[in-house]
């Protein structure tokens, strides 16, 4: 199936309800279209013309940020921790080292949040920032390329500002060697020329804080990692946190909704902030269409069934990874590469961002010869379950 098709509409159908006639999934002018593949969508290229091209989008439950979550997140980031829900523990040590260092008019010690992607990281360094009334640069891992971007980064911050550093396990080693004097002395050095007429230079800067953003904990390299003063995992969140996180941005956004559409939604955002947001809004285009603009637990549980959501917040592609592991490998264990060639997709996107919440509900064990599927998967895809469960004696790596 090519990447780009056209497709005429039928006449006199809004755009909205064209998309659930067909079994689109919904999102303003971008739909992601059910009958092919959950990676396609379809784009109106000419109001006009009424004429439709398909491209390619995103999963629906995928935590990664994609372009609709721009045009909401800023809105509904929270600006103070007092804002900011779950986390709690997270929170806590967060308002002890933010109250310290108010207290000593110095810098923050410099954290490191890892954790699947959705959860919280960029908005908790934002946070910071704010608590401490400071100004915040914010960068990618990817986006410094030589060593001479990260010096000009430094030596442009003022005393006391945060640098903040999303997908910080990939910075280049030669950029990342830069950091260790700026993060210990707060000193940049670095060497000019080659050969016999090599020499250090070494430059002050204003006392920083770094704040490292990671979905890779184990990538981040040891020397880099050792110079945090405070590295924080964010876990997924409960229910109840994902009700208020859901229900805040229903207030936020002007959008009616009773509880039950509330914990509908909640219930199948796979613990993940971004996630619920980005349903909200979906079932929000559906409400508008069908249920004048209420969403109810009925409105809620049609809109995501519709959009192959279900009521764990799983959609096809995940058991597309759990019925090969179960079908093609007998339940496994099977090796992530064997896996990964098995569904036509790359490795590391299994375990960045399918692996993780599978994981989390006891769908997949991880061990010392591959992923196994649990009993819980098996149940829940509605296929028997072995008697003899060669997986039972295996040691878990993690």
């Amino acid at each position: 199936m090519p990447n780009n098709f056209l497709l005429q509409p039928p006449k006199n159908n809004s755009t909205t309800q064209l998309c659930f006639d067909l079994g689109l999934k919904y999102t303003e002018y971008i739909l992601p279209l059910r009958c092919l593949t959950p990676m396609k969508a379809i784009h109106k290229m000419n109001t006009s013309s009424n004429v439709w091209r398909c491209v390619v989008n995103e999963r629906v439950v995928s935590g990664i940020s994609q372009e609709e979550d721009h045009s909401i997140d800023n809105s509904l980031r929270p600006k103070r921790l007092s804002d900011y829900i779950g986390q709690t523990r997270l929170k806590t040590n967060l308002e002890i080292a933010i109250a310290a260092a108010v207290q000593r008019q110095e810098s923050i010690d410099h954290i490191l949040l890892h954790g699947p992607p959705g959860l919280g990281k960029t908005t908790l360094g934002n946070i910071i920032a704010a608590e401490r009334g400071v100004s915040i640069k914010v960068t990618s891992g990817p986006a410094i390329e030589r060593p001479a971007d990260m010096v000009s980064i430094l030596t442009r911050l003022q005393q006391g500002d945060v640098l903040f550093i999303d997908e910080i396990h990939r910075l280049p080693r030669i950029v990342e060697e830069v950091l260790y004097s700026a993060m210990e002395d707060f000193v940049v050095s670095w060497v000019i020329d080659k050969g016999l007429k090599a020499r250090s230079m070494n430059l002050a800067i204003q006392p920083f804080t770094l704040i490292g953003a990671t979905t890779r904990y184990g990538m981040v390299s040891s020397p880099l990692r050792d110079r945090f003063g405070s590295a924080y995992r964010l876990e997924f969140y409960d229910n109840e946190s994902m009700r208020e996180i859901v229900r805040r941005s229903a207030r936020i956004l002007e959008i009616e909704a009773d509880e039950d559409g509330i914990r509908e939604i909640a219930a199948r955002s796979r613990g993940t902030p971004r996630i619920g947001n980005r349903l909200l809004k979906r079932v929000r285009d559906y409400a508008q269409v069908v249920a004048d603009n209420l969403i109810t637990g009925h409105i809620a549980k049609d809109a995501l069934t519709k959009l192959e959501v279900d009521y764990l917040g799983l959609d096809d592609t995940d058991h597309l990874v759990m019925r090969s592991i179960i079908e093609k490998f007998q339940g496994g264990p099977v090796g992530l590469n064997t896996l990964a060639a098995s569904i036509s997709e790359d490795a590391d996107t299994i375990t960045d961002v399918y692996e993780p919440f599978l994981l989390q509900i006891g769908f997949l064990d991880r061990t010392s010869r591959g992923r196994v599927a649990t009993r819980q998967a098996y149940d829940h895809l509605g296929i028997d379950y072995p008697e003899n469960d060669r997986s039972k004696d295996q040691p878990n790596l993690f």
